[in-house]
């Protein structure tokens, strides 16, 4: 009986022909966080689950309904549901946090929850997250937030909001407990099961849950902003002034709370209407108590996280520019063996100054070799058969314009094949205005 294989529910395949559009967003996020002073850090893809039971909370939807944990020899592992948790894990373990602050890092991982599969929800995704540990100041969530916009910016997203909201910390917080308990108290038999619980462990909860009758109980609840202490209250008034300064704007919406437990104080997204419900294509914000709820020395600390899925649906709506995907630089169509050893040889040369060269593997005639070589989109075309190989000469064909040059098949292939290759590229350029997702050499 013939296996039905397929890939999980929940996931999804990059193919080769849409992974320039993945590389863009990587290329353009590292870039941009490492000229804000950030460096990249790798970690593991799973943890052992008390890290996530201590960071994320035991009431978040995360931890009681969407972690992936095993069991193995009596430990309990789980596939990493976000990223905060083991960034800082690996900081405190590598001694990062007694070297010169703030510590500034980024990554670019895979993450796990298992949620209803839709549009911009999967349950393996992908995200480019930043943490920062070290200020306390609202300057440096002035600073992530403009990173999380210049990255935005730079990609050319348009029709995105910043919504900013400030959650307090655990003092003026308790205070705002008492008052949500107060409002959903009368509700209670309305409340969804899981809600029940959070009313009683922790009610901010339910000002996150997804049912659509918890939301609209919720609508009218008590904001948290009427509830800060100084501190917080002057956290926030300064973090909005620093935006002004920056010439950002946002959007106040104390109905942020964010789905993480281990968020104090100033928390943000990034927000659209252009792909359906799932419209927060950025989040994050404060986390002060974190490192030291994980055995640390108290060290504020702040980061953000970005869906790579959801911000390629916006970009994909918006019809933004994509680096352009990898193509042929120059094909060999050869007739005979000793053709297609030569083809070799000068396919091997012109690799090593970093072109993508190829030559005929499935033993085709001519003519289907041509075909192929529309098909790649190849740039140049040779055609090597006896003539040329006894006149040690050949013909370089420019596909787009059918342009022919006759050129020495000598020790000077590859510095006669790059000048007339740079030639045509630079023309390339001039059409596109010098575009960032022009071709520009960097590559070769």
């Amino acid at each position: 009986m013939a296996m039905n294989i397929k890939r999980p529910n929940g996931t999804e395949d990059v193919l080769p022909r849409d992974v320039h559009k993945w590389h863009t967003v990587e290329k353009i996020a590292r870039e941009t966080a490492e000229s804000f002073g950030f460096g990249e850090l790798r970690f593991p893809t799973f943890e052992n689950t008390d890290l996530f039971l201590r960071s994320v909370g035991e009431t978040t939807d995360v931890v009681q309904k969407e972690m992936y944990t095993v069991m193995a020899k009596e430990t309990k592992f789980t596939l990493r549901p976000e990223g905060t948790a083991g960034a800082i894990r690996a900081m405190l373990q590598n001694g990062m946090l007694n070297e010169a602050l703030p510590q500034r890092i980024y990554y670019l991982i895979s993450c796990f929850r298992h949620e209803r599969p839709q549009a911009g929800r999967l349950r393996e995704f992908h995200q480019f997250g930043v943490e920062m540990a070290g200020s306390q100041s609202p300057a440096a969530d002035a600073e992530l937030i403009s990173l999380a916009k210049k990255i935005l910016e730079r990609l050319d997203v348009k029709n995105i909001e910043l919504h900013i909201n400030s959650i307090g910390c655990p003092a003026c917080r308790a205070k705002y407990h008492e008052a949500l308990r107060a409002f959903f108290e009368p509700h209670k038999d309305e409340l969804c099961d899981t809600c029940k619980e959070r009313l009683v462990k922790n009610p901010m909860r339910l000002l996150d849950c997804k049912s659509p009758e918890d939301r609209e109980i919720a609508k009218d609840a008590p904001v948290i902003t009427d509830y800060l202490c100084d501190d917080c209250s002057e956290h926030f008034t300064k973090l909005r002034k620093y935006l002004d300064n920056a010439g950002i704007s946002y959007i106040v919406d104390p109905k942020i709370v964010r789905g993480l437990d281990y968020y104090t104080k100033t928390v943000f997204e990034f927000v659209t209407t252009e792909i359906g419900a799932q419209g927060t294509v950025c989040g994050g914000g404060r986390y002060d108590g974190l490192i030291e709820q994980l055995g640390g020395q108290h060290t504020p600390a702040l980061g953000f996280g970005m869906g790579i899925e959801r911000l390629l649906l916006v970009m994909d709506k918006q019809n933004c520019n994509f680096l352009a995907p990898k193509k042929c630089d120059i094909y060999f169509a050869t007739m005979g063996d000793a053709a297609l050893e030569k083809a070799i040889e000068l396919t091997a040369q012109l690799r090593e100054f970093g072109y993508y060269a190829e030559y005929d593997l499935m033993g085709r005639g001519l003519k289907a070799q041509m075909k192929y070589a529309n098909k790649i989109d190849a740039a140049f075309t040779m055609v090597l058969g006896d003539n040329e190989l006894t006149d040690a000469k050949a013909k370089l064909k420019e596909m787009e314009s059918g342009e022919e040059t006759l050129i020495n098949l000598d020790d000077k292939f590859v510095a006669t094949f790059e000048e007339i290759y740079f030639s045509k590229m630079l023309d390339v350029i001039d059409d596109e205005n010098g575009s960032l997702f022009a071709f520009t050499g960097e590559e070769k």
